[in-house]
């Protein structure tokens, strides 16, 4: 039996090992001894306690297996990717790191491995249509929002994260890139903010993030260029306050309980703000849009996701439709549909209508659906 393990069992590394474990052999492993024990308690999945940070024992926790799954935090996805393309293993990652993974691809390459990052549902799902469209027609403008939310909005921040809150606040550091009018340009995270009426939740807003990624090089004929990640009014300028603040810096100070970084420590405390509770409702809202032309005329393409928690299974929204994303590309290297060698960013599965259909129709079967609208000019 084909053999899969898990790098992570948070919330979205629990969803994909369940989900995986219905037709292959499933192992997963954390650090996180509460996370393993409700994995182990379904019966599903076996489950390993390891510090995923020692690089030196990745080899051998991962040799036994057919294919890796990774679900680390971001400041751990770089050296986890390129450690298991070194030790010559096919890979799916939703790590959301913050180097550039695109040189990894000639290493790929000599290793025989396919190598899909990025794989979730915002960077992921966009992608993957942003390719699609890309090799069929002319695409004037590129733009999508996306957000998760919870239903029940708490004070102060009215915000749970349903995965590492190192990973949320790396969208509000990171600086964004975008492209306007043919050129890459860099401005701060949380710049821009817009308000957004989507007739499932009211009105969000949106704010600039570092969600195109590879986007800006693999599809460099496209001049305009956005990404926007969405919150409930008010949260983001909190947000601003703790950066301004200070409390958002790196920069290591000295205190009488030793040296610490102000992030370190905002960090831990939002852990407990953010915390999404594993029967807290939540959603996933997407809105993606394209200014298409082709032999036939110009029109604009919206895609639109609006996806809740799953009350059947206590799943989150967001772990579904990052997960399951995810493991639709398992699905394809181990089925064969997939063969590509490399370091492939998910906008490479969309060029070929037979991935994007198999990659919806995974999604649709776990009632993850895409609705689509067009307007022609």
């Amino acid at each position: 039996m084909t053999k899969i393990i898990v790098l992570g069992a948070g919330m979205v590394g629990r969803a994909m090992a369940l989900d995986l474990s219905e037709e292959y052999d499933v192992h997963a492993v954390d650090i996180d001894e509460a996370a393993l024990a409700g994995l182990n308690a379904t019966g599903k999945v076996t489950v390993e306690r390891a510090d995923l940070r020692n690089m030196e024992s990745l080899p051998g926790l991962i040799e036994p297996f057919d294919i890796v799954v990774s679900a680390v935090p971001g400041f751990m996805g770089y050296q986890t990717v390129e450690a298991v393309i070194r030790h010559g293993k096919n890979l799916v990652d939703i790590s959301f790191m913050p180097e550039d993974f695109l040189p990894l691809n000639e290493m790929a390459i000599t290793k025989g491995v396919t190598a899909i990052t990025d794989c979730g549902v915002a960077p992921g799902l966009p992608n993957i249509l942003a390719g699609y469209h890309y090799v069929r027609e002319k695409i004037h403008r590129f733009e999508y929002l996306v957000g998760g939310l919870p239903v029940v909005r708490t004070l102060p921040f009215e915000y749970k994260a349903p995965f590492s809150p190192v990973d949320v606040i790396e969208e509000y550091t990171r600086p964004a890139r975008m492209k306007e009018r043919g050129d890459i340009v860099t401005k701060p995270a949380m710049s821009e903010p817009e308000l957004y009426h989507f007739p499932e939740v009211g009105t969000l807003e949106g704010f600039n993030s570092d969600g195109l990624r590879s986007l800006l090089y693999t599809l460099p004929d496209i001049p305009d260029m956005k990404e926007k990640t969405l919150r409930y009014p008010g949260h983001i300028e909190k947000i601003k306050l703790l950066r301004d603040a200070g409390f958002l810096s790196q920069h290591r100070v000295n205190t009488a309980c030793g040296e610490i970084s102000p992030l370190e420590f905002t960090t831990e405390i939002l852990k407990k703000q953010w915390y999404l509770h594993p029967d807290e409702k939540e959603f996933t809202i997407m809105k993606i849009t394209f200014d298409l032309e082709d032999a036939e005329g110009k029109r604009t393409l919206v895609y639109s996701l609006y996806d809740e928690y799953d009350t059947v299974t206590n799943t989150s929204s967001m772990a579904r439709t990052t997960g399951y994303t995810c493991t639709a590309a398992v699905r394809m290297i181990l089925g064969g549909v997939f063969k590509e060698k490399g370091l492939l960013p998910p906008e490479k599965i969309g060029t070929q209508q037979l991935h994007l259909d198999f990659l919806l129709t995974q999604l649709a079967d776990r009632g993850i659906i895409l609705k689509t609208n067009c307007y022609s000019d």
